[in-house]
Formats: structure tokens, C-alpha cells, sequence
């Protein structure tokens, strides 16, 4: 029988016992060191009331709706910069468009941070959440899609859906309405035909459901730090909840994937050492250029192929969603300003209000631009996104973030910030004149965040916003309902209110 070898410790040399035990205590008293500088450095950055061991978590373990008014009431308190603690991790939050910029530009502090952990099982390594190489290789890919000659033809496309829209508005005109499943339904349509190359077959609404599910079951984690340990999440109905509505998105964009398979022809695209040279005679679609990368031997497979798409149905659809809706509810407030888009689109088409929008015709809708881009200043559909500090960083006021830290730039209250936009509640879209912009910060204004990771479809997204806009106001006179200071906004992945965003749609008498 094997002998097991024991070792007799008193019979290793005192020397050998004074090394390892020397050795610990140096890297015991390193590991200290660390963490009370951490912590020196962490409780020199302003924030709410702290309370040992649990530190700020009472003030986070409130309601969504709740939650938004005190991350926004701390950002104007402890403005430019204000610090969270929820007794694990501590995350800062930025308001200056000094300290958005210093986070944002360049490819130091491009990693996202915990906060995004809870979308991971969803979106995966998708363009959202991935990071290094992997990223880098994908935005490459993906960025011939959104050039100027492909949104081109996807014009018809949006005027189609744009057309749908007018027609289901009209089906509930003179009527009190909450605007957004509607405007989802549109915006869903868009993104599938143009991005995705397929029409969806059916009502979309189980899954913006699921949309506006996975955003209040991250909330409930992220501030809740107990649950940032997948052993102790999944004994909780919430991890539950989740698994079911990955499950059914994953579905959902598997079938979407499918169907552009079938009608998919890799000779539509050619692959050339710079990446793709697309046959800009045929519509392409995103989907494509990942479909040809796959078959051309590329760095993606049928799971990067889904971590897109899912990536893709979501923020291409509900982010537009959101600012479409926005506008509506602005524009009911602001007859004045309806007044001016209605003349700006009577002088573009005259009478006739069932000719087709051109592409042209967007280009000469400078005063609905300026409409929509105030309109994103109010109500950014991303109202907050996170990056995790590679390095020790500086503030514009001196506080010191050390590495490793959650950084939140709060993309909402910067574009309110008084100093920036006076009278920053009010909702005039003369701001965006060229002399009234000249000299504002550049990181004042980023709706579609800035730098690197900046948002790849934010040309899309203006011009289906545009076409959307122009559709209904060519047939509709808006009438408020809510107004801003009645709709309740709360804390989740983009920016919505407790009760949608209620109006009337009035046809108009040409």
C-alpha cells in the first residue's frame, strides 16, 4: 500500500518558516496599504450620508422613480462629481462635460463596468458589452453598414413604416393615447426590415415587454450588491424571471437571424483585405456583413452572430422608441413649435401631404433637426452609461478616481446643467443654431454617448427620427396630456417614464 509522505514542519530550517512567514506579512500589509489609500483617496469625493459597512445603500434600495430623482438631486448637490458606496463596490458619478470627456475620449477607460454585469446572459459579447480585440474587430465590420449610401436606401423603408404609423394614429385620433407601444411598434418594424433585412411577421409587443422587463430586473440588481454573486442570485425569483426573458429574446432574434438566412446571397458582398466591399445596387443589411464575415472564415460565429443581433434589436429599436416618443410629448407642450415644423414641412411639400419624403427632402428639415436634437438634450434616451477607470484618474475639481472604479457619467444632467444651457428646462430648440452652439463644450451634448464607443447608429437614428417626426406632423396637430412636469421618470437602461406618455393626435384640415 502507498505510504502517504508527511511533512514535519518543526523540521523545516527557521530560515525557510521566517521567509514564507515574512513573505505574508508583506503582502498582507501591501494589500492594507492598498485598500486604505483606496479608501482615503474614495472618501475624499463628496456624496450623501454613509454608514459603516453598508455605506449608501439605503439610498439606492428605493423605487426606480425614486432613485432617478436622487441621483439627479445629487448631481446638482455634490455637482460636478458625487460618490455611491453600497458597502462592496463604489461607483462616482460625473456631471462635467470636462470629466465626460476625460472618460469617454480616447481608448484608456473604454471598458464597461459592473453596473452592465446583469445584461451580460442577455447581450453577451455583443458591440455594448465587449471590449479589447473582440470590439474592435466587430465595430470594423459593422460600420459599413451605417455609411451615408447604405442609410440611403433605406429611405423607402423608413417612409413605409412611417405611412404605417400615420395610418394606426389615425385609427385612434381625437382619442387620449399612450404613444409609445405604438411608436415601438414602428420602430421595431424599421430596425428588423433595414438592419435585419426581414420584415417581423407579427405584433412585436411580447417582445418590448420583455424589453422593459430585462431593464427593471437590472436595476433591481445592480443595487442590490448581494446579488452581484451568481450563487446567491440564483436562488432568487429574480434570476428566475431573467432566465425565462433571455430565453425568449434569444428566440426571438434566432428566428430573426433565420429568415435573413434563407434569403441571404453571399455574392451580394465581397470580401477584400480593408473588410467588405458592398454592392450598394441591393439593399444591405447589418446582418449581412455578419452572415459574409462568418462564411468568409472571419473571427465570428453563429453565437457572435446572435450577440449582435440582440445587441442590435435592442438599442436599435428602443432607444429610437424613446426619443421618438419624447418629441411627441414636447411638441404637444409647444404649439409654437408644431406652428414652425408645420410651416418648415409646408414650404418642402406644399398641399400635397401624401407625397413621399425624400431623402432631400430630410436634408432641408433644419428646424425639425434642431426640434429633435433639443429634444434629446431634455430626455437623452441613454440618461447614464458607465466605463471602469484602467488607471488612477483626476477630476476637473482635483478628486482623485482611483483604478478600477465604476465611473457613471450622467449624460442627463449634464445636458441640463445651467451654466451650460440657460433656463435648462425649457424646451427651445434654437439652441442647436450654429452661433448659439459656437463655443459649448463638445462633451456638453452627447445623446449618443462620445469617443470611441460612441454610438454607431446615431445617423440612422436621426433620420428614421426625422422621417417619423415629419410623417405625423404632416397630418396631426398634437394635443397635450402629460406634460413635463406631470410624467414621472425613472431609473432604467434607457430613459422612461412610470405611466408611458399620454396625448391626443388632432388630423389636421388641409
Amino acid at each position: 500500500m502507498q505510504k502517504f509522505v508527511q511533512i514535519d514542519f518543526k523540521s523545516l530550517p527557521t530560515s525557510v518558516v521566517m521567509i514564507v512567514t515574512t513573505t505574508l506579512s508583506l503582502l498582507l500589509t501591501y494589500k492594507l496599504f492598498c485598500y486604505i489609500k483606496y479608501r482615503i483617496a474614495m472618501s475624499k469625493i463628496p456624496g450623501p450620508k454613509e454608514y459603516p459597512f453598508i455605506g449608501h445603500l439605503f439610498s439606492v434600495l428605493v423605487s426606480p422613480d425614486k432613485l432617478f430623482n436622487k441621483l439627479t438631486k445629487y448631481s446638482k448637490k455634490f455637482y460636478p462629481t458625487y460618490r455611491l458606496c453600497t458597502g462592496i463596490k463604489d461607483a462616482v458619478f460625473i456631471s462635467s462635460p470636462i470629466d465626460a470627456e476625460t472618460i469617454l475620449s480616447g481608448m484608456k477607460h473604454i471598458d464597461k463596468n459592473l453596473m452592465y454585469k446583469p445584461l451580460e446572459n442577455w447581450l453577451q459579447e455583443g458591440l455594448l458589452l465587449s471590449t479589447g480585440p473582440k470590439w474592435q474587430y466587430r465595430r470594423k465590420v459593422l460600420t459599413p453598414t451605417f455609411h451615408f449610401n447604405i442609410l440611403q436606401e433605406f429611405t423607402d423603408v423608413f417612409i413605409d413604416e412611417g405611412k404605417k404609423l400615420v395610418q394606426d394614429l389615425k385609427l385612434n385620433a381625437n382619442k387620449v393615447i399612450d404613444v409609445v407601444p405604438i411608436v415601438t411598434q414602428f420602430t421595431l418594424q424599421t430596425i428588423c426590415e433595414t438592419a435585419m433585412g426581414t420584415t417581423l411577421a407579427k405584433s412585436g409587443d411580447a417582445y418590448r415587454d420583455s424589453i422593459y422587463k430585462m431593464g427593471e430586473l437590472t436595476v433591481h440588481r445592480i443595487v442590490r450588491p448581494w446579488y452581484y454573486s451568481p450563487l446567491i442570485y440564483i436562488f432568487s425569483r429574480q434570476f428566475w424571471e431573467s432566465w425565462i426573458t433571455t430565453n425568449y429574446l434569444h428566440k426571438f432574434t434566432m428566428k430573426v437571424i433565420k429568415d435573413r438566412e434563407t434569403t441571404f446571397n453571399p455574392s451580394d458582398i465581397t470580401s477584400t483585405k480593408d473588410g467588405f466591399q458592398l454592392n450598394t445596387k441591393k439593399k444591405m443589411a447589418m446582418l449581412d456583413l455578419l452572415l459574409s464575415a462568418k462564411r468568409s472564415g472571419s473571427a465570428i460565429n453563429d453565437k457572435g452572430i446572435q450577440e449582435e443581433v440582440d445587441t442590435f434589436m435592442f438599442e436599435g429599436h428602443d432607444t429610437t422608441a424613446t426619443s421618438i416618443s419624447f418629441t411627441f410629448m414636447l411638441l404637444a407642450n409647444n404649439k409654437d413649435v408644431q406652428q414652425k415644423i408645420f410651416e418648415e414641412l409646408y414650404d418642402i411639400f406644399g398641399d400635397d401631404s401624401d407625397r413621399d419624403i425624400t431623402m432631400n427632402d430630410l436634408s432641408q428639415m433644419k428646424y425639425l433637426e434642431r426640434v429633435i436634437k433639443e429634444s434629446l438634450r431634455l430626455y437623452p434616451s441613454v440618461p447614464m452609461i458607465g466605463r471602469c477607470t484602467s488607471e488612477d484618474m483626476v477630476t476637473s475639481t482635483g478628486c482623485k478616481i482611483p483604478k478600477d472604479v465604476i465611473v457613471m457619467v450622467r449624460i442627463y444632467d449634464i445636458h441640463r446643467n445651467p451654466e451650460i444651457y440657460p433656463d435648462p428646462e425649457k424646451f427651445d430648440p434654437d439652441r442647436f443654431l450654429p452661433e448659439n452652439s459656437k463655443g459649448r463644450h463638445p462633451f456638453a451634448y452627447i445623446p449618443f454617448s462620445a469617443g470611441p464607443r460612441n454610438c454607431i447608429g446615431q445617423k440612422f437614428a436621426m433620420l428614421e427620427l426625422k422621417t417619423a417626426v415629419a410623417s405625423v406632423m404632416r397630418h396631426f396637430q398634437l394635443e397635450p396630456v402629460d406634460t413635463p412636469d406631470t410624467i414621472t421618470l425613472q431609473t432604467d437602461i434607457i430613459i422612461r417614464t412610470t405611466h408611458g406618455l399620454k396625448m391626443k393626435f388632432i388630423p389636421r384640415k388641409l
